[in-house]
């Protein structure tokens, strides 16, 4: 059997079940837009929670009649839909609502607000099962200390009373458990939640008619505090899988921007919406403004700074002719242009694909818990079902079966299960924070387990993304005049000369050349700082990287050369990753020179450069073809895509927004953070690995004695407090300086 269909038969196991509707509307006909023959549709669905949920949502989708895409992103709820034909945006809503999932047409904002209130919720019932729980503890104790002493109308007066403080608790603090069983009932699956909804209440009900013919057994104790481990693990889930949130959402954000639109009658400056350009349209790009729409430049010289979109750490002259992509910002004078296609088709729009793309298959990644959790509904329904028919087949009392079998249901339920990977995963998470790592996933722990191959971007991430003056090339006579020069510009490889020549005042009457460099006259002699080409170099070596010459009247012309500067520990970092037996390359939208020199100085042999978004995430997409696990580390916007197509990623703390908010992890220090993260994340797998097995070992013990009859009260409670507590003090062991076997 196939994973898809174990967790197809499994419902949800890791989480809860699908919701419906719940009187939404699911008339969306008014969002489908329609492009060159299609129709399209973005729904949010609510409820999806494996990969099970997944195909079940794409299949019944894909089944209609046109359906040509169907895409659901499990991290972000988002579903993508392209059809032709007759059929409508109300009949798809229709058909993943009849699977139990809420559906409605998407809102930028309304995952959040979900995810945020789902947490809230769990935080809250979580408070009141712990509060129920502590005060019938005191009643159960007092039962427990008073045997042979207490007469059996006070104990029943102590069980009536906790009972009482029980059903409310019961009621709120579980009905995240109920609905998912419930709908997954409907649907004809089982879940987890399903033997949890039923050792509660069928507990419940028992002590209940125990309590009423005063026997000397009641299970409300045991009820609140399994509610209580449960929902401890759930809330820790529910906020790590939170903070995952945000990729595609950033992304968005940075796309829904104004832009500058001519209007072709009256010849003026509109602002309008970015959803409002389509091809043809006239657009202006201000100094210092970003595009947000692919477009061709039709008047205007300018520099533009295009880091974040090819990772070119240079700023690139542009004219009359050239193709702007959206990302680039222009740095000099005002540009204007005409859109060659509208903002849903630019290169925004292709990386906000590529996330997509690439957090839907991390959605697919099955952890250690869904595997575990898929032995243990069938092993928990069987071993209680088994306890009931042999005990009747023994000859006991109906009473006395169903009071074994229900004893069975609580020992066994999940309290260690549900507790052996989030409390992990919170403190591994915290230790990282402490750090100087933000882990953003708690999945991304075992992703970054299973690394063997490292794929480095440059710019931004190995160096620090800004020039840096080469000390062996300065002329100290030279440096001096050329910075007063230099001070009046905002291009980086001036900002490097000012930065060498240290404080100083700026040249008088600077004239700046676009795309050649500026010019002044210094104590009565003309100046020049730019191109070779400007200051009358003809000859030159060209291999070497970025420089700027100067030239100071008839004295020959003087090369400033620069070099990127790599971040702390760089060097040491790299060697102690090849030390681990980890292969890496390095994949930059820079110069084939600037790469070349930067992978000689680190060691390593495989680089590419020029590597534009698309061809990023086409290598991710090859080295996974290749059965490599890989780490990607990047910070442009370029390097969204292929940080979202990775098996796991990282980002620097100066990274952009989208970058960051699409990988695993970011870190503020140095690269060194990458060895933190590589050991803590292999600790934490191992340390769950331990935490499931003793989740085993306990059943082992616990079973033979539920199914025997011999667990009590007392016993339960003892046995769901001592599992959960094991695997929460091997949990702290990662807060340590402990090696953990590493």
């Amino acid at each position: 059997m196939s994973d898809t269909q174990v967790l197809q038969n499994l419902g949800c196991p890791s989480g809860l079940a699908p919701l419906e509707n719940q009187g939404g509307d699911l008339n969306v006909d008014a969002f489908v837009r329609q492009s060159k023959g299609l129709n399209h549709l973005e729904l949010d669905v609510r409820g999806a929670k494996c990969g099970g949920c997944i195909s079940k949502i794409e299949s019944a989708a894909k089944a209609l009649p046109g359906v040509s895409l169907a895409r659901l992103n499990l991290s972000t709820g988002r579903m993508r839909l392209e059809w032709s034909g007759e059929l409508t945006g109300s009949e798809i809503t229709q058909s993943i609502a009849g699977l139990g999932y809420g559906v409605s047409a998407r809102s930028p904002n309304s995952e959040s607000d979900a995810r945020m209130s789902e947490e809230r919720s769990l935080l809250i019932a979580m408070g009141v099962a712990g509060f129920a729980a502590a005060n019938i503890m005191l009643l159960s104790i007092s039962v427990w200390g008073g045997v042979g002493e207490m007469g059996g109308g006070t104990r029943q007066a102590f069980h009536a009373i906790s009972g009482l403080i029980a059903l409310p608790v019961i009621i709120f603090s579980g009905h995240h458990f109920y609905v998912s069983a419930w709908r997954a009932l409907r649907h004809q699956h089982v879940n987890m939640d399903v033997p949890i909804t039923l050792a509660i209440w069928l507990a419940f009900f028992v002590s209940v008619w125990e309590t009423i013919i005063g026997g000397p057994h009641a299970y409300f104790d045991a009820c609140v505090m399994l509610l209580f481990f449960l929902l401890v693990g759930r809330f820790l889930d529910a906020r790590l899988r939170r903070q995952a949130y945000g990729a595609a959402h950033d992304l968005a954000i940075l796309r829904d921007k104004t832009v500058t639109r001519i209007d072709p009658a009256s010849g003026n400056a509109i602002s309008v919406r970015a959803d409002e350009i389509v091809e043809g349209d006239e657009v202006l790009l201000a100094s210092g403004e970003r595009a947000v729409v692919d477009m061709k430049i039709t008047n205007g010289t300018s520099e533009v700074d295009e880091s974040l979109v090819s990772g070119e750490s240079m700023p690139r002259l542009v004219a009359a002719g050239t193709l702007l992509y959206a990302g680039t910002v222009n740095v000099g004078d005002p540009l204007k242009g005409v859109a060659v296609s509208p903002a849903s088709n630019s290169l925004l729009a292709d990386i906000s694909n590529m996330l997509e793309t690439g957090e839907q298959r991390r959605s697919n990644y099955r952890k250690i818990a869904d595997r575990a959790v898929q032995f243990y509904v069938p092993f928990v329904h069987s071993t209680a079902a088994l306890t009931l028919l042999v005990w009747l087949i023994l000859g006991a009392s109906v009473r006395e079966a169903v009071l074994v079998a229900v004893s069975t249901l609580i020992i066994t339920c999940p309290c260690a299960l549900a507790l052996a990977a989030p409390v992990v995963q919170v403190v591994a998470t915290g230790r990282l924070f402490r750090s100087g790592v933000f882990l953003k996933s708690g999945d991304a722990l075992e992703r970054f387990a299973d690394i063997d191959h490292i794929v480095f971007d440059k710019t931004g991430t190995l160096t620090l993304g800004v020039p840096t003056l080469i000390a062996s090339t300065v002329n100290q006579a030279a440096l001096v005049d050329a910075a007063k020069l230099a001070r009046t510009s905002r291009h980086p490889l001036s900002r490097a000369i000012v930065a060498a020549a240290g404080p100083g005042s700026p040249a008088v009457g600077i004239t700046e050349h676009i795309g050649l460099g500026l010019e002044a006259d210094i104590d009565g002699v003309a100046c020049r700082l730019g191109s070779a080409e400007w200051v009358g170099v003809s000859q030159r070596d060209s291999s070497f990287g970025p420089e700027l010459w100067f030239s100071r009247g008839v004295d020959s012309p003087v090369c400033f050369r620069f070099e990127e500067q790599l971040r702390d520990d760089t060097i040491t970092t790299i060697q102690a990753l090849q030390d681990q037996g980890l292969s890496m390359e390095i994949l930059s939208g820079d110069q084939p020179i600037a790469v070349s020199r930067m992978a000689a100085a680190l060691g390593i042999s495989h680089w590419t450069s020029r590597a534009r978004p698309r061809e990023k995430s086409d290598r991710l997409e090859a080295l996974r073809s290749e059965g490599k696990k890989v780490l990607m580390v990047g910070d442009g916007l370029n390097d969204a895509g292929a940080i979202a197509m990775a098996h796991a990623s990282l980002t620097p703390g100066g990274a952009m927004d989208v970058s960051q908010s699409a990988s695993d992890a970011v870190y503020t220090g140095s690269p060194r953070s990458i060895l933190e993260v590589l050991r803590v994340s292999r600790s934490a797998k191992q340390v769950m690995l331990e935490n499931f097995g003793l989740a085993a070992a306990y059943n082992l013990v616990a079973v033979p004695i539920a199914v025997t009859g011999n667990v009590t009260p007392l016993i339960a409670a003892i046995a769901m407090s001592a599992s959960s507590l094991i695997v929460t003090l091997n949990a702290l062991r990662l807060g340590r300086n402990w090696k953990l076997g590493l």
